[in-house]
């Protein structure tokens, strides 16, 4: 039988004042004199796009290898835990970057944003983790995947970020950088806010530049680099698939691909972080540089995402749950895998506090500040969190062990630390604590922005969203 929901709540709350208390920064013992001297750590968050929570052999993966981020997992905090904001891209990124539940923003109820649009994108006046390090004495640069909308109203340089290289929307060709097929198709890669031409395989192309910042950076002015591929979202081509390339009808690949393809794609994308995470320790800022590695949501159809079902699109916990790595030498002790349940929106208080700054009063963020736990100085804390997804379509919340679940008209409850591919529906078992996260979810689902005729994604079908703003980029 379930524990009382007052009692319940309470330890939820005791749990996350504990996580709000506790000293922002452990230093590891004997290092405090160090620490002192070493100033602001540099910041490297990389993104993949569409990674499943087992495509890495660190997670689990078997059928092939990603040494350089299963090193940096043994450099430091491999979570086990960790949730997307979204179960698609750009409602994930605007959580990200704002460190706030999404569906506070209007751009943040698209699923995703699928195409462009002159009133949909991230406020330039909103705070975000690039503005609010900028404004602490941090560089910030963004080499990849943007997505929060499209010029001229929106762009990176207008949210913080100094330097810009890569794509707006949500997907382009790893060859030819176009974000459509045929004759008509345009290119979307662009320097700052103007487009570009460049010529080599996109993963590669973004580790490159990402490294020549680094090579850069001099001593003193700590920097925010966010490094966000579009691998291994299609389409379907590996580094040596140029011809593939040349082949593709339709940039959405929805009949290709296999999964040899995806291993590729996987592998170089590890490959291109390894030679990242290389150059930060050839110019001496790994030590005090914090890396952050996670994925947008949870896999697409080549994705691995045992033991969990469901894929991205899906409130389950294989289209939520991904993988997240944090190394810090000077402050994360290694070899550590971490039960803390954390989510995108997570990383900007994180950060902040790792940089002695904190989110803007006015904007209060809905995510916690993690350092604690991944420091050592405090215990895991139990967390409730809520998505939702196509309007009522889905919903979903997670409150310590327990999951409610909402597909259609289909009602579940499951108990995650016992039965994580949600198997057994103990709806009927403990109807209180069914009814009490139902309660919790209108709660919070009353503080969020309504669904409203126009928000693009949440049409009547999905062929009228086609028929009026074409196919949907994600």
């Amino acid at each position: 039988m379930s524990k009382p929901i007052d009692n319940k709540r309470r330890a939820v709350f005791k749990g996350l004042s504990t996580l709000a208390l506790a000293p922002l920064v452990a230093p590891l013992p004997g290092q405090a004199a160090d620490i002192r001297d070493k100033g602001q750590p540099n910041i490297l968050f990389i993104l993949a796009d569409d990674l499943g929570y087992a495509d890495l052999s660190v997670y689990g993966n078997r059928d092939f290898k990603t040494p350089h981020l299963d090193r940096l997992a043994a450099q430091g905090v491999r979570l086990t835990q960790a949730y997307s904001n979204s179960a698609v891209c750009s409602a994930t990124r605007f959580g990200l970057i704002t460190g706030r539940y999404q569906y506070r923003l209007r751009g943040g109820l698209e699923e995703p944003i699928a195409g462009a649009s002159d009133t949909i994108g991230l406020p330039p006046g909103h705070p975000t983790l690039p503005s609010l390090l900028k404004a602490a004495g941090y560089r910030t640069a963004l080499f990849g995947k943007w997505h929060l909308g499209s010029l001229p109203n929106f762009g990176p340089l207008k949210s913080g970020y100094d330097t810009f290289f890569g794509n707006y929307g949500g997907g382009i060709d790893y060859f030819t950088h176009k974000a459509g097929s045929g004759p008509n198709a345009r290119a979307d890669l662009y320097e700052g806010e103007v487009a570009v031409e460049e010529v080599g395989y996109y993963t590669d192309l973004l580790g490159d530049k990402a490294a020549g910042f680094l090579r850069k950076q001099k001593k003193g002015q700590p920097f925010l680099l966010s490094l966000h591929y579009t691998a291994p979202h299609w389409p379907w081509e590996g580094p040596q698939d140029e011809e593939v390339s040349r082949q593709i009808e339709n940039i959405f690949h929805y009949d290709g691909g296999n999964l040899a393809t995806y291993a590729k794609m996987v592998t170089a994308l590890d490959a291109s972080i390894g030679r990242v995470l290389k150059t930060l320790e050839q110019q001496g800022l790994a030590e005090n540089t914090i890396v952050v590695f996670s994925s947008d949501n949870g896999g697409e159809r080549f994705s691995q995402t045992w033991p969990f079902t469901g894929q991205k699109t899906e409130l389950l916990e294989g289209g939520i749950r991904v993988p997240a790595i944090v190394r810090w030498p000077a402050r994360i002790k290694p070899n550590q895998v971490s039960q803390q349940v954390a989510i995108s929106m997570d990383w900007l208080p994180t950060l902040l506090a790792a940089a002695g700054t904190a989110p803007a009063a006015s904007h209060p963020s809905d995510g916690v500040n993690l350092l604690p736990v991944l420091t050592g100085a405090a215990a895991p804390a139990e967390r409730t969190l809520f998505w939702r997804y196509k309007a009522n379509v889905q919903k979903a919340v997670r409150a310590g062990d327990w999951k409610y679940l909402k597909l259609n008209d289909n009602e579940f409850l499951f108990n995650l630390a016992q039965d994580q591919r949600e198997r057994a529906n103990l709806a009927a078992k403990h109807p209180d604590k069914l009814a009490d996260l139902k309660a919790q979810w209108d709660t919070w689902n009353a503080g969020m922005l309504p669904i409203t005729p126009d928000v693009r994604t949440h049409g009547v079908s999905g062929k009228l969203q086609a028929d009026r703003y074409g196919p949907q980029v994600d």
